[in-house]
């Protein structure tokens, strides 16, 4: 009986019991306009045979006559639209159990499966909704994806449009005109290992003294000398009495180096050199960049 009550609002598309209620209401509406009719042709009556009788107090009758009227009227609907409803529910709004019945929707389905095939269909299902979720993420990863290589494009055609300038004609006639002598240092100096600019410092011998470590030793205990010379000079302290700290041998290179040329024309040629040194590197590392 449960299933009947609801497939039958299935097949039908409504339920039964609203539509009862509805008759049932219309029934009640009906007996209303009755009474009020019967309402109207009574006072019309009573006052066409008041004018020939006299004096007659026909209200209380009137009241009373139409309260029982209404009730009987009620009475007689409500008994008979009870069997009215039972009666539908049980034969018009029933379906019996062994009647074969398809609903719209489940029409041409086959619903004859054995336990193991509505397992294997389940899972197939399941399957088939994993595909559509892993779809739906791979088509959220690719628009994220397109964006991104939207991004990109734009910041590489803003690239290529400030280096647009050499494509120009007169870019393409110079590069025929270089000498191949450039081209081939260009080649060798791009093959060179990379550069490394800390100071090379031969490990200290506590054996040696400063300028018979090696070359570098001695021209920096030279140029300590000569600095501290010509701080001395500056300094009012004598001509060189500091050279005296060395060796003998070492002051006599020193004055020699003196009588060759002065202090100030020494260090004049040390700061050419060592501009001149940093410029080469310079140089080579723009050639290399």
């Amino acid at each position: 009986m449960a299933a009947s009550s609801q497939l039958v609002p299935e097949l039908l598309g409504f339920v039964p019991q609203f539509l009862l209620d509805d008759i049932v209401d219309t029934a009640n509406d009906e007996v209303r306009r009755a009474v009020d009719a019967m309402e109207g042709f009574l006072r019309r009556w009573v006052a066409s045979r008041a004018q020939k009788v006299g004096e007659w107090d026909h209200n209380q009758d009137i009241e009373q006559g139409l309260v029982a009227f209404q009730t009987l009227l009620y009475n007689h609907v409500d008994i008979a639209f009870d069997y009215f409803e039972v009666w539908s529910m049980r034969n018009i709004f029933a379906v019996r159990p062994g009647l074969p019945i398809v609903a719209p929707h489940q029409q041409g389905l086959n619903l004859d499966h054995t336990p193991d095939e509505e397992g294997a269909l389940l899972a197939e299902i399941e399957e088939l909704r994993r595909k559509i979720n892993t779809q739906r993420k791979l088509n959220r990863l690719f628009s994220l994806a397109a964006r991104a290589s939207a991004a990109q494009r734009v910041h590489a055609e803003s690239r290529l449009t400030r280096l647009s300038f050499l494509r120009s004609p007169h870019l393409q006639s110079l590069h025929t005109l270089l000498p191949d002598s450039f081209t081939n240092m260009y080649a060798a100096v791009a093959s060179l290992p990379p550069h490394d600019h800390a100071p090379a410092r031969s490990p200290a011998d506590p054996g040696k003294r400063p300028w018979e470590t090696s070359k570098s030793g001695y021209l920096s205990w030279a140029r300590d000398q000569l600095v501290a010379r010509t701080k001395g000079e500056e300094n009012g302290d004598g001509d060189g009495d500091g050279r005296g700290q060395g060796s003998s041998a070492v002051g006599a290179l020193v004055a020699s180096a003196d009588q060759v040329a002065r202090v100030e024309d020494v260090k004049a040629i040390l700061a050419t050199g060592q501009q001149r040194q940093r410029q080469q590197q310079q140089d080579v590392q723009m050639d290399v960049r």
